[in-house]
């Protein structure tokens, strides 16, 4: 994706679960009332960063696609869902659908969902993906799924190449 612009924010603290890496809230478990007062309270940290990198490259929720992995997935589908114009899609690899409650309309227009997840998963169990899938479909979006078989808490490289393709489609790339 030669003619695309990539961007990461961090997340603001260390990771108390992994003992590596960054998160946007604590996590203790996969408690669903728990993942979803978290990701609530982070959102509006991600929404800022987006509203500024849209008006800083000039570009529309249209010109844009969230991905995200493991609690960036939750972020990713808790923003992605949430902004005042739908995405043109979102990726999530290896999370979790943190709630569904309080989706905005979008005069018809959703966002398409991408969801993968390897069926190995010892940390985010693959059930969450189902769980997702379900809820999404009944709130009116429209979910692809990919299971990697054998694959755990990681991105194979069939789940790279589905993103890939996924988000090109959605962004004539």
């Amino acid at each position: 994706m030669p003619n695309s612009l990539f961007l990461a924010p961090h997340a603001p603290t260390k990771c108390s679960m992994m003992g590596a890496g960054y998160q946007w809230f604590g996590l203790s478990g996969m408690d669903p009332a728990a993942l979803a007062k978290g990701a609530a309270s982070a959102a509006p940290a991600i929404d800022t960063f987006i509203d500024r990198k849209l008006a800083q490259y000039d570009l529309t929720e249209a010109d844009l696609a969230i991905v995200g992995f493991s609690q960036g997935t939750m972020m990713a589908l808790q923003v992605g869902l949430r902004r005042p114009r739908p995405v043109a899609a979102i990726v999530g690899y290896s999370g979790a659908l943190t709630g569904i409650a309080n989706l905005p309309a979008h005069d018809g227009a959703k966002a398409p969902v991408l969801l993968v997840h390897g069926s190995a998963d010892p940390v985010v169990p693959i059930a969450a993906l189902h769980a997702a899938k379900d809820g999404l479909e009944r709130s009116g979006f429209d979910v692809s799924t990919h299971i990697s078989q054998g694959v755990g808490h990681t991105i194979d490289a069939k789940g790279l190449q589905l993103g890939k393709n996924f988000v090109g489609c959605f962004l004539g790339l």
